[in-house]
């Protein structure tokens, strides 16, 4: 066993679902239910904190650091060398991990300087195995998943609805534990390379004629069978996973809190789990106050945004507009009320951004050595917009989550450095010089090459243009 034995575990450390209304709770995590017998809301999972706060927050910094030091069994994993605030309940032997978490904190000196914001950094979140963050959760849910059924339950497969990022996570996982999985996705409005992922792990994908929102109401019903266990967000133990990301941005700034962490939104899980990782480690001691949030949403899918506009009004679910960061395409998100819960916590802010603002802002920090994903270029555009309207100072920690790897989305980067992405300025294309196999013309092109080299862009003019587009 690596470091202490499991079965110990469970007597000291407990998990539980209740509703996120506290209607009812203590129910068992190995229980297939997915929102509350009450009201219909949605569950959360619960931690014994006392017996967190019996270890001291000296004694779990160290731990932690220890644990880095791993490079096999479940402690080389960010998720599982957290393993007792995510789901110590699981038994080494059923943990199903490809070595997710672990990943940089990126400090963007480029863009620092040109915004003039001295701490930024990017939490690397797509450097993991399937491309996305959301191999954080699907490591918990998939890894819980085989210990029921190694204990006698029922799971003929794992299904979800997915924009691209979740099929992937799912599909991976359940063929390294050997579970068949089953994805629903939105026909022809996903990229190629999250489309082909499932394919190639031998999953059963479905490309349904709808939009995220009809594959969700679809594979709402069909796990209503416990026999398909649900693996969308709406599980919430995805969350777990995925509120590993503050914990690990929270040591790697040496246990020192951001004053900023914003984060795409589109179903509302991320920014929930990161909300929760945050509260949870400063109810234990951990850190001593809270990041504020921002959930970045694009134009074209922005019902949180609409909410907070209206003083975090109800949510009215809307059919998502076509955009380019179609991971977040989303109308109607499941963890709406967990991310306003968050969000009013952390004195939080959402904000938007339009194609050309996420477009251009992925360009401009893929000029930083960087190959984010559209998602993560909504989140820089409203690092950009928030720092033009003074809302984000000089001498602010910021950390800009990037939820995907830019590789997931390469035909984004193609049209967009081709200049074939409809109705938007693109500022910052560079596309490729066709030349005859001569020295003397390539000589040439890398002087003019060298001699207009000059700053990206001036601050100044790119703040005013993105307030006149607000």
């Amino acid at each position: 066993m690596y470091g202490q034995d499991w079965k110990q575990m469970v007597v000291n450390y407990k998990t539980w679902y209740r509703c996120i209304n506290g209607c009812i709770s203590g129910i068992p995590l190995t229980e297939i239910i997915y929102r509350c017998a009450k009201c219909g809301d949605l569950l959360e999972v619960q931690h014994d904190l006392d017996a967190l706060k019996a270890t001291s927050p000296r004694k779990w910094k160290e731990i932690f650091a220890a644990r880095y030091s791993h490079s096999t069994g479940p402690y080389a994993s960010g998720i599982w060398g957290k393993r007792e605030w995510v789901c110590p309940e699981i038994a080494d032997e059923n943990i199903v991990s490809i070595g997710e978490g672990r990943t940089p904190l990126f400090a963007a000196r480029r863009l620092s300087k040109l915004t003039g914001i001295e701490s930024l950094w990017i939490k690397l979140c797509g450097n993991s195995h399937t491309g996305s963050f959301k191999d954080l959760g699907m490591t918990v849910l998939v890894s819980l998943v085989k210990q029921m059924i190694v204990h006698g339950q029922k799971i003929k497969a794992v299904a979800c609805a997915s924009t691209g990022d979740t099929s992937a996570a799912l599909a991976a996982y359940c063929a390294a534990a050997g579970i068949p999985s089953v994805v629903l996705l939105p026909k022809n409005k996903i990229s190629t390379a999250q489309l082909i992922q499932p394919i190639a792990n031998g999953c059963l994908t479905l490309s349904l004629d709808t939009d995220f929102d009809g594959c969700m109401a679809i594979v709402q019903q069909l796990t209503e069978s416990k026999e398909i266990y649900l693996a969308n967000s709406m599980n919430s133990l995805r969350v777990e996973g995925q509120k590993t990301v503050a914990m690990e941005i929270a040591q790697q700034m040496d246990w020192q809190v951001p004053d900023w962490v914003i984060v795409p939104g589109g179903n509302l899980g991320n920014v929930s789990a990161i909300g929760k990782g945050f509260s949870e480690m400063k109810s234990v001691g951990l850190i001593d106050h809270l990041p504020r949030l921002v959930c970045a949403q694009t134009e074209k899918a922005n019902p949180l945004y609409e909410s907070y506009k209206n003083g975090f009004a109800d949510l009215h679910p809307k059919n998502a507009g076509t955009t380019l960061a179609s991971a977040i395409q989303i109308g109607n998100p499941v963890s709406f009320k967990k991310a306003i819960r968050v969000l009013k916590e952390t004195n939080g802010i959402v904000e938007q951004a339009s194609e050309e603002e996420l477009a251009n802002a992925a360009a401009l920090a893929d000029r930083e050595g960087l190959f984010v994903c559209p998602q993560t270029g909504v989140a820089l555009a409203a690092f950009l917009k928030l720092v033009g309207k003074k809302e984000i100072k000089s001498k602010d920690r910021v950390v800009v989550i990037s939820t995907a790897h830019g590789l997931k989305f390469v035909d984004f980067k193609v049209g967009y450095h081709e200049i074939r992405l409809p109705k938007m300025r693109v500022r910052f294309a560079n596309q490729p010089l066709e030349l005859p196999a001569d020295i003397k013309k390539v000589s040439v092109q890398i002087d003019k090459f060298w001699t207009s080299i000059k700053p990206d862009v001036d601050f100044d003019e790119l703040s005013t243009y993105l307030q006149q587009k607000n």
